[in-house]
């Protein structure tokens, strides 16, 4: 990593080095100073600063008026957001766990989503809904679920999910200046696993565009969010068979970016696709339907998914029994390598 010094030197714009929960609370700021429209809603992100503290700090400097504790009542402020959103302002939403998004469920596939269509483009719902997901932290029921692929189901809303704390930033603030509403889905076992050298400025990553992490000629990896620490420890355990992978944080879910996955798979011809959500409907399946699609006659193997197991995520005592993890991400690459 290039120290924060040299970065500044370099670009002349002022870095710091950050955990992701810490960028994402920077980029929060950056907004709300840059856009009196926006303002934040969610339960705790006020005087507590949110139950992970992404929003410390930020009610006791721009108020309580743009900084919202607001009841519990997950459909109750979704649908006040909405409200908002239709008269000009740029709500962004806490969803303190994914799995607490049930009950905005209805809210989010009936107005979040329809608006613009509904309106023939007169209206637009400008918001996004922050929410940590993911297993791995020894959360109770429900807290744990990682359930992206109904959202990406939902025609009118991206789903966007950042693995750094660069990425993090960047895509925040792209996904609160976006015209049209954002699903931001946060892996909380990442928030403060490393740290990042980060610009303080604002700064924008393009939404629908993945990532290559690692250039590789072998085999094509495609993962997400907090399978990518899992993934590179892989990767390294694989130079000692001299594979190379060619490794891909696809950081938007909705829509994915196919020329990125088309370009990787036409390279390598083998493929390996990691994410922690269910495999049943799973967005694997919707990457190996571009795949098929796009670049069906350079595949030399079939593709192999690592992923969650159909239950839902169990207690404390059997979570890392349903992860993903290296041992199985190895030995998925190595099946792809030697078919």
């Amino acid at each position: 990593m290039v120290m924060s010094k040299e970065l500044e030197k370099r670009s002349g714009v002022k870095t710091n080095s950050l955990t992701v929960i810490q960028a994402i609370n920077n980029g929060l700021q950056t907004m709300l100073e840059l856009d009196n429209d926006i303002l934040l809603l969610g339960e705790d992100i006020g005087k507590n600063g949110g139950v992970f503290r992404a929003t410390d700090g930020l009610q006791q400097k721009f108020g309580d008026h743009r900084v919202i504790d607001t009841p519990l009542s997950e459909a109750g402020f979704v649908g006040t957001a909405v409200g908002m959103a239709l008269n000009g302002l740029k709500p962004v939403v806490e969803i303190q766990f994914l799995g607490f998004i049930y009950p905005a469920l209805e809210q989010i596939a009936t107005h979040v989503t329809r608006t613009r269509t509904r309106t023939l483009g007169h209206y637009h719902i400008p918001m996004v809904i922050r929410a940590p997901y993911g297993a791995g932290v020894r959360s109770p029921e429900i807290h744990s679920d990682s359930v992206e692929a109904l959202f990406t189901h939902l025609p009118g809303i991206k789903v966007v999910c950042p693995s750094n704390a660069y990425d993090a930033k960047g895509l925040l603030i792209a996904a609160v200046e976006d015209p049209d509403p954002v699903l931001f889905l946060e892996p909380m076992r990442l928030y403060r696993g490393q740290r990042e050298e980060v610009p303080m400025n604002a700064y924008r990553i393009e939404l629908g565009k993945g990532k290559t992490l690692q250039a590789g000629e072998d085999v094509t990896i495609l993962a997400w969010g907090a399978m990518l620490p899992i993934v590179e420890a892989a990767v390294e355990e694989m130079k000692q068979y001299q594979i190379s992978c060619d490794v891909i944080d696809l950081r938007t879910l909705y829509p994915l970016d196919k020329e990125i996955i088309a370009g990787s798979v036409q390279k390598t011809g083998r493929v390996v696709i990691v994410h922690e959500g269910h495999e049943t409907g799973g967005v694997g399946s919707e990457i190996i339907s571009i795949i098929n699609d796009t670049s069906f006659l350079f595949l030399k193997a079939p593709i192999e998914k690592v992923t969650g197991f159909d239950v839902p995520v169990p207690l404390f005592a059997l979570e890392n029994d349903y992860l993903p993890t290296k041992e199985r991400v190895s030995k998925a690459i190595k099946q792809v390598y030697e078919f």
